[in-house]
């Protein structure tokens, strides 16, 4: 092959990347919720081709000068969009597809090695380096998210490691480079994993039917499906708390609730737990072609389980942005279907000891409301609503049970984490 062909075949190559790319930033600024999957759908196409062209292909491509971290980037790419279908559909496999991809990625250095190389001599090639780094800490902070998900307790552990290594060793190469915001991402993240330090060894949040299911319920369960079927197959989560316990976008609350609405899977999916090793340097099995199994096979489908609900997840959402998703999700939802809607928030505007020790609390606590909602005080005025905002003033933070009136039209299950849960308790059509 001359190299005008191999240079042919790079010019393809990255003509695909850009049209992908286009396709993915479209389906990444869709909301998770109320349809847009056939955007996501395209993405996958487009990745699929593009994974493909880069595996057959691979000697040439790197002749013509494919790097390494390009095809990380692929990857990371395929990963997301695995994580965004999970976060849309509530499929497992899903969620196991983006930790196949994401730990295909780390084992075999993608980023870590092009970072360590400067990607060139010069102040560009540095440049183009600080680039690779900051693409490696956010793949990191990613494959945390998918982790910590699905309970891989020693991946967790490893990845907060060299999350921390990478952060000193370019901090190192970098010494004009401010890193503030990433220093703040390991604080939230120490925080987030001291507040929720049981999940080691610990029995999952996941409602499982071994241990979840009693034979004394099952009498009154048959007598309401005898008059009416009803499924969970929406939710809709959110908090908004000041100093609440957070990793990225996803809060300490809603990360529970997430896996409370989901079914302990039997097994049947589970894959094989790979050693993550400290630099990257894991041996790759399969070859030249770089080989990530695009396709994940039926089997890692739980057949013997329900489907999990749909969930939308809204992260310090305002009044009005979580008024119209709920009107959203409730135009679309089924005649069968029940839909969950989870509000963790203070009752004021100022941080008060129930939302103080409900942030500093451990997994273990009982919950905030067995301490501050059973005795409202009478002589509160503000004491009917709940805070969706920063501090200060001012109506459209505030969320009246009236607001939500309007959806009780529909089978609606309703949890709310606040000291002022009292005042929802009054809300009827």
């Amino acid at each position: 092959m001359t190299d005008g062909e191999g240079s042919g075949e790079y010019r393809e190559f990255k003509a695909l990347v850009e049209a992908a790319d286009r396709k993915f930033a479209r389906a990444r600024d869709l909301p998770l919720y109320g349809g847009g999957d056939h955007h996501s759908r395209k993405a996958f196409k487009a990745y699929t081709r593009l994974w493909r062209l880069q595996q057959e292909r691979r000697r040439e491509l790197v002749a013509a000068g494919l790097r390494r971290w390009e095809i990380g980037e692929v990857a990371s790419r395929i990963g997301q969009l695995y994580y965004a279908r999970y976060l849309r559909t509530a499929e497992p496999r899903s969620l196991v597809g983006a930790y196949v991809f994401y730990e295909a990625i780390y084992s075999r250095g993608y980023f870590a090695a092009s970072a360590a190389g400067g990607g060139g001599a010069g102040s560009g090639g540095k440049h183009q380096g600080l680039l690779i780094r900051y693409k490696e800490l956010r793949f990191i902070a990613r494959f945390l998210v998918v982790a910590m998900l699905m309970r891989r307790a020693e991946a967790v552990d490893h990845l907060v490691g060299r999350l921390r290594s990478l952060l000193d060793e370019t901090k190192s190469a970098y010494p004009k480079t401010n890193f503030k915001e990433w220093k703040q991402v390991l604080q939230e993240l120490g925080r987030f994993l001291k507040a929720d330090g049981a999940y080691k060894g610990a029995r999952s949040l996941r409602y499982d039917n071994l241990f979840d299911s009693y034979a004394s319920n099952l009498a009154s369960i048959a007598r309401f499906h005898s008059k009416r079927v009803l499924k969970l197959k929406e939710a809709v989560l959110t908090s908004y708390r000041r100093n609440e316990v957070k990793f990225t976008e996803l809060t300490l609350d809603t990360f529970r609730m997430l896996q409370c609405l989901e079914w302990e899977p039997t097994g049947s999916y589970q894959i094989a737990v790979k050693e993550l090793t400290e630099n990257g340097t894991m041996s790759d099995q399969s070859g030249p072609s770089g080989l990530i199994d695009i396709h994940l096979s039926t089997e890692i489908s739980d057949g013997s389980l329900p489907s999990n609900p749909q969930k939308a997840i809204l992260y310090h959402p305002s009044v009005s942005h979580l008024l119209a998703v709920l009107a959203t999700i409730c135009d679309e939802l089924s005649q069968d279907s029940i839909l969950l809607i989870y509000i963790s928030a203070s009752g004021s505007a100022d941080q008060n000891p129930c939302q103080k020790y409900a942030s500093s609390s451990s997994s273990r606590a009982k919950p905030t409301a067995a301490f501050c909602t059973d005795k409202p005080n009478p002589h509160t005025a503000s004491d009917n609503h709940l805070w969706l905002g920063p501090r200060g003033s001012g109506g459209p933070n505030i969320l009246y049970p009236e607001d939500l009136i309007p959806f009780t039209r529909y089978p609606l299950f309703l949890v709310i984490d606040s000291e002022n849960s009292h005042a929802f308790k009054a809300g009827h059509t």
